[in-house]
């Protein structure tokens, strides 16, 4: 009975040892993030409310933002607001520009504009990088519209969206 005592203390004592090791072997395969972790073109699916301003209600969407690798990035989407398509009935919004910046912990921010919209519009994200770089995942930290743009007069909203990177067979 001591000797399978003896022989589980050691073997507790063993693992106790193996594990801060093993933790920090985990941690040290962390790479950390960067401007360049977002490159090509993401998928994104938008989902939220507008909960103020001159038009409140629902919002719905799909997205295509493709990233530089350098802090720039382009946008197309396709918004429903309320039921409506927020631009035209039958096309993708284009035209749609920003910036971005990614922090090594792989959190980051983006602000599109959207110059092409009436009122003209300016978001701006914040985001969480996931699985190596091949998602994000965003919420709308502000939505200007209009003058609110100008006098950095946020209109409330609650959205968020997910996004997975597109993976061409051409690319691969």
């Amino acid at each position: 009975m001591k000797n399978l005592l003896a022989k589980a203390a050691l073997a507790t004592a063993a693992l106790l040892l193996v594990l801060p090791i093993s933790a920090k072997a985990q941690e040290d395969k962390h790479d950390g993030c960067s401007l360049a972790t977002l490159y090509g073109g993401y998928g994104f699916t938008i989902s939220g409310q507008i909960t103020g301003g001159l038009s409140p209600g629902p919002v719905n969407g799909v997205a295509l933002t493709t990233f530089d690798g350098r802090g720039g990035l382009i946008q197309t989407d396709f918004v429903v607001k309320s039921g409506a398509p927020a631009g035209p009935p039958d096309a993708f919004r284009t035209g749609e520009s920003g910036v971005y910046s990614v922090n090594s912990d792989c959190t980051g921010t983006a602000t599109i504009h959207f110059p092409d919209v009436t009122p003209p519009q300016e978001i701006v994200l914040m985001f969480v990088i996931v699985n190596h770089g091949r998602g994000i995942r965003a919420v709308v930290a502000a939505l200007y519209v209009a003058a609110g743009i100008a006098t950095m007069t946020p209109t409330p909203a609650q959205i968020t969206s997910e996004a997975t990177k597109i993976e061409r067979e051409d690319h691969k």
